[in-house]
């Protein structure tokens, strides 16, 4: 018989799991490492008042990815966030290729970059995608091939796997 989980081992598993996903999602949205770990840790907060309840593990992760963009965007609504400027993060920790393809995808406007994000670095199929976003697939599908030509022309037709 499974032993069940207390609450606060709950949220340490959650933590430990999903931490750098989220993490990497808000980063890719607000371009910004400072403003990503207080989005990453308000959603841990927000889950530790909420609650939920989950039918499995892709629920509990939908719901935090979904969670974790809605509260982007409620940042980049903000009138404080419109108001600074904040300072570009440095990627020279990071192999020169991969800086340099971080980099371009950052530079993506939102709607090519949260798809690619999603598809490629949470590995999340189009559907899935679609259902995070509030989007239709055939929209998904389209923002991500523009997303990857884009990409490609930035990168200088260097094509990455």
């Amino acid at each position: 018989m499974e032993r069940q989980m207390s609450r606060k081992e709950r949220i340490r598993h959650l933590v430990d799991k999903y931490s750098k996903s989220l993490h990497r999602l808000a980063f890719a949205y607000l371009r910004n490492t400072a403003d990503a770990e207080d989005v990453a840790q308000e959603v841990f907060l927000q889950y530790l008042k909420a609650a939920p309840e989950f039918l499995d593990g892709e629920h509990e992760k939908a719901w935090l990815i979904r969670v974790t963009v809605n509260r982007c965007k409620n940042e980049l609504k903000s009138g404080w966030w419109r108001l600074r400027r904040p300072l570009p993060d440095d990627l020279s920790y990071m192999a020169e290729a991969e800086s340099n393809l971080l980099g371009s995808v950052l530079a993506l406007d939102e709607k090519y970059r949260l798809p690619i994000h999603l598809h490629y670095y949470e590995g999340y199929a189009i559907k899935e995608i679609a259902g995070i976003l509030g989007e239709k697939p055939a929209t998904v599908g389209t923002r991500l091939a523009r997303g990857r030509e884009l990409l490609k022309g930035m990168m200088g037709g260097i094509e990455y796997a």
